[in-house]
């Protein structure tokens, strides 16, 4: 089975989207809202706080940046020493990054917004994850964009994952 963590801002089609992943055996692991919004539709998916074990804190500020998602991200699975790492830590490998960023820009060019919710609206997470699974993209899919949920389903189902479909997920996150 795989492991996917669906982190997402802009949830178009997030629902159908899991379920289908979930309908291929992969293991569904999310954050905050999106997790809700999963379990609420009946799927199974662990949320980050569990799956690191430790809780989500300063008003969701600190939720992914932990070794269980960045060794779980960063691990090169072709190196035996990076694989007993994760086994000697706890880690699961992390096959697939679902991850959309928060409307920064949307939210700046409101007239009304404050800028305390720009602020609130400068991810970090994100791109540490972004930038992790597309540097590691040999062993992760990272997708950035709803509209490449159809084509990685096909390629999931079909077991036709590429390193060159991997490298053109990674070159547009």
């Amino acid at each position: 089975f795989m492991n996917a963590l669906i982190s997402v801002s802009d949830k178009t089609g997030i629902v159908d989207f899991a379920r289908a992943l979930h309908g291929l055996n992969v293991k569904l692991l999310s954050t905050g809202g999106t997790a809700k919004l999963l379990a609420d539709a009946g799927l199974p998916v662990t949320e980050v706080a569990e799956h690191t074990g430790s809780p989500e804190m300063l008003d969701g500020r600190v939720k992914t940046l932990h070794p269980s998602i960045h060794g779980g991200l960063l691990a090169r699975r072709e190196l035996p020493a990076h694989m007993a790492s994760l086994r000697e830590h706890g880690i699961a490998p992390i096959d697939l990054l679902v991850v959309n960023l928060y409307p920064f820009e949307e939210t700046v060019s409101r007239g009304d917004a404050s800028i305390d919710d720009a602020i609130e609206n400068i991810d970090i997470g994100g791109p540490a994850m972004i930038r992790a699974a597309a540097k590691n993209h040999a062993g992760v899919a990272v997708v950035v964009d709803p509209e490449e949920y159809d084509g990685l389903l096909g390629a999931i189902r079909d077991q036709r994952l590429s390193l060159e479909f991997r490298r053109k997920l990674a070159a547009k996150a």
